[in-house]
């Protein structure tokens, strides 16, 4: 059973983020309700409020947004119908209806979509879900909170004689008025209405001329309001049907009220369910506001935040385009107590709220700006002393009232504790306020509870280094600037920069260097040696910050030549295939033409049939089987290769035609080929020797293979030595 005092909630000013919960609920009850919002009771109950919300976050962003949840409280309605023989009127039961009419859609929605809603729906299962509240109220009420007509029978029937009536009124009263207006008794308005009855304007002259009921005057007294006597007569009717509408009417609103009565509790369990609703939509767009999720909740005693947001402060950033710094911090069994010690103004204060307004936001059912990693456990107690503590009312100074608080402390300090102290031993002597402070951490310590301090003591920060389950962390500071750098550093103390910050801020030299007499060497020499720390721990996090960024780059460099390595080699082997393929088809095409050569000269069909099975049965023997898979990606490699390849040929075509266009050059007599000579084709470049001549045919041999050409596609090379 946890416990938090009303001194921690306002010293971690959890009232302004149950203000900002508030503002987003749709209803009075829901604002209400969510101001009230306390530390669940159990863990079960907390998991149920943490996991309701974290649902009515995933319905901003899926397909199956929640319906309307909104009501009008039937606080009152309800409380009335209670009572035996009263009864409510038509608006009253409006209202109940659609009260009625949205639980029973959200309880059906829920019901649909449990999958996405499982924790909402156990909630909605808790409700009866029945339309005969609707089926009642819709007999008698219509939809804009007006009896029916059919109602009732005698109710149809008044109405029928009603409407009957005032047929008559305004016939009776059209003829009174053309009858008068040409007798020229009327005033120029003619007509006007009294008590909600049609009357004449009959000027002041005229009136006991004109028979009727007179109803009032104007105020000058120049016309008199007259209703015919003829229309009086119809009214008077009219009156008592009524008089008759109203006990109706209300004998039918009793009757309802009878039939309703049975569900007043169930009517308080719809408004409860709705306002629960609404809460839960109000903490839900107040996480996504401030980008709140559902940490793990574990039972190892592990409490780790990472990159934790404070929600005020992010919250007024944001609004002013400034930046939050998150910060990250761990609290386990044997890292129990964190001591944060650092100059003012560094972010100490801001770190020790964040953590304790997120334990306190998360254990009062509210999702918190973590990274989605961070886990915590529940603690039974939240003790906090931040802040200006004199007691006014009390007559006690701050440290008096910090005395006590301690006192308090020591009372309720336990394993399942967790306590906040902000200048930890400040308010009195530093010597015997700091020796105080000490014995009381090491109390907390002792009895195991979980804390986070800030203090500029020494003695305190020692202490901390010396107790095995303690740890020291600073806030670090720019070196040079002596700006804060807004981030916690665990396992070393931090400097007060006492006389840095003097010297920055143009105190004169020689005062700080009398200023440093005054106190013991030891003390400068200490709070000196972890300013250097800090210094260089503050450089050692740049320069690590550096290498990594470095560091990313070069991997992803390396990447990139990995995989321009990678499409070169699949290329280069692409080339390769070709290449061959090329040089294979080439030696076919020789052996074709060789044994088509032969069997032009021997006319032999078997040899040649035999050399050509032969031919292809040991070109199929160095075929590999290759299935339907790679033979694909192998068409695909060799299409885009062939492609590349018609492109680069089709470019260097196109080159040397714009050269020869540009060089123009003198036709020069063809040389006259003869047997020997070397020769090639034409914008060729295979050098072969002219074997023979056979009119306009011509034998080339290539080494290899021959082959047949046309004689005017060859061009002298080399002509043969004699």
């Amino acid at each position: 059973m946890i416990s938090i005092t009303e001194k921690t909630l306002k010293d971690l000013e959890f009232y302004t983020v149950l203000e900002a919960v508030a503002s987003a609920c749709t209803t009075e009850p829901g604002r209400e309700k969510a101001l009230l919002i306390t530390p669940l009771k159990s863990k079960e109950l907390l998991m149920d409020a943490l996991l309701q919300t974290s649902e009515y976050v995933s319905s901003f962003d899926n397909n199956n947004a929640l319906p309307n949840h909104g009501f009008e409280s039937i606080t009152n309605e309800v409380k009335f119908l209670a009572i035996e023989d009263s009864y409510l009127d038509a608006g009253a039961f409006r209202k109940i209806a659609l009260v009625s009419d949205t639980v029973n859609t959200l309880v059906k929605f829920l019901d649909k979509f449990n999958d996405y809603y499982p924790t909402l729906n156990a909630r909605a299962q808790q409700v009866e879900y029945t339309k005969d509240i609707l089926k009642f109220i819709d007999k008698v009420v219509d939809k804009y909170g007006d009896i029916k007509d059919d109602a009732s029978p005698e109710l149809q029937n008044i109405r029928r004689e009603m409407n009957l009536v005032k047929v008559k009124i305004n016939q009776s009263f059209t003829m009174a008025l053309s009858q008068y207006n040409g007798l020229g008794y009327l005033d120029d308005i003619k007509e006007s209405v009294v008590e909600n009855r049609r009357v004449l304007a009959v000027s002041a002259m005229y009136r006991k001329k004109v028979k009727g009921s007179i109803l009032g005057s104007s105020k000058t007294g120049s016309i008199a309001y007259i209703e015919p006597e003829a229309t009086l007569r119809f009214s008077r009717e009219l009156n008592n049907f009524e008089y008759e509408e109203k006990e109706e009417i209300k004998r039918i609103l009793m009757q309802l009220s009878y039939a309703i009565r049975p569900f007043v509790p169930l009517l308080y369990d719809y408004q409860e369910f709705l306002t629960d609703i609404d809460v839960v939509s109000g903490k839900a767009k107040y996480a996504k506001r401030i980008n709140g999720l559902l940490p793990h909740i574990n039972d190892e005693r592990r409490l780790y935040f990472r990159e934790a947001f404070h929600p005020i402060l992010y919250v007024n950033n944001r609004a002013k385009n400034q930046v939050t710094y998150p910060q990250t911090i761990e609290l386990k069994p044997d890292n129990r107590i964190i001591v944060i010690s650092g100059p003012n103004a560094g972010g100490k204060s801001i770190t020790l709220k964040t953590i304790g307004l997120l334990q306190l936001m998360l254990q009062c059912g509210l999702l918190i700006p973590v990274h989605e990693r961070s886990e915590t456990f529940l603690f039974d107690r939240i003790m906090t002393d931040i802040g200006d503590n004199q007691s006014i009312e009390n007559h006690l100074s701050t440290y008096s009232y910090r005395l006590k608080n301690m006192n308090y402390f020591l009372k309720k300090c336990n394993d399942k504790t967790l306590f906040l102290i902000d200048e930890f031993g400040t308010g009195s002597d530093p010597e015997l306020g700091g020796a105080l402070a000490e014995i009381f951490l090491e109390e907390f310590y002792h009895r195991e509870a979980f804390g986070i301090i800030t203090t500029h003591y020494t003695n305190l920060k020692i202490l901390a280094n010396e107790l095995p389950y303690a740890t020291n962390a600073n806030m670090l500071f720019d070196e040079k600037s002596l700006e804060p750098m807004y981030k916690l550093i665990l396992g070393q103390a931090g400097s007060s920069f006492t006389f840095e910050v003097a010297q920055k801020n143009g105190i004169p030299y020689g005062l700080i260097n009398r200023a440093k007499k005054k106190i013991e060497g030891s003390k400068v020499r200490f709070d000196k040696t972890i300013a250097t720390l800090q210094k260089e721990r503050s450089k050692l996090e740049k320069t690590s910050q550096t290498l990594k960024e470095e560091e990313i780059r070069a991997r992803e460099e390396g990447r990139k030549m990995e995989g321009i390595n990678t499409r070169i080699q699949q290329k280069l082997e692409s080339y390769q295939e070709l290449y061959d393929a090329n040089q294979r088809l080439i030696y076919l095409g020789q052996k074709l033409e060789d044994m088509s050569e032969k069997y032009y000269n021997n006319k032999n069909k078997k040899d040649l049939i035999g050399e050509f099975l032969k031919m292809v049965e040991i070109e199929n023997s160095k075929r590999k089987k290759v299935t339907p898979k790679e033979k694909k990606v192998k068409e695909v490699i060799q299409k885009q290769v062939i492609a590349e390849v018609e492109v680069k040929v089709e470019e260097i075509r196109q080159e040397k035609k714009e050269k020869k266009l540009k060089e123009k050059p003198v036709d020069k007599p063809k040389a006259i080929l003869k047997i020997g000579d070397r020769v090639r084709m034409v914008d060729g470049k295979a050098v072969g020797t002219l074997d023979a001549i056979e009119k306009k045919k011509a034998t080339v041999n290539y080494g290899i293979f021959t082959s047949k050409v046309d004689l005017e596609s060859l061009e002298l090379v080399e002509a043969m030595k004699k």
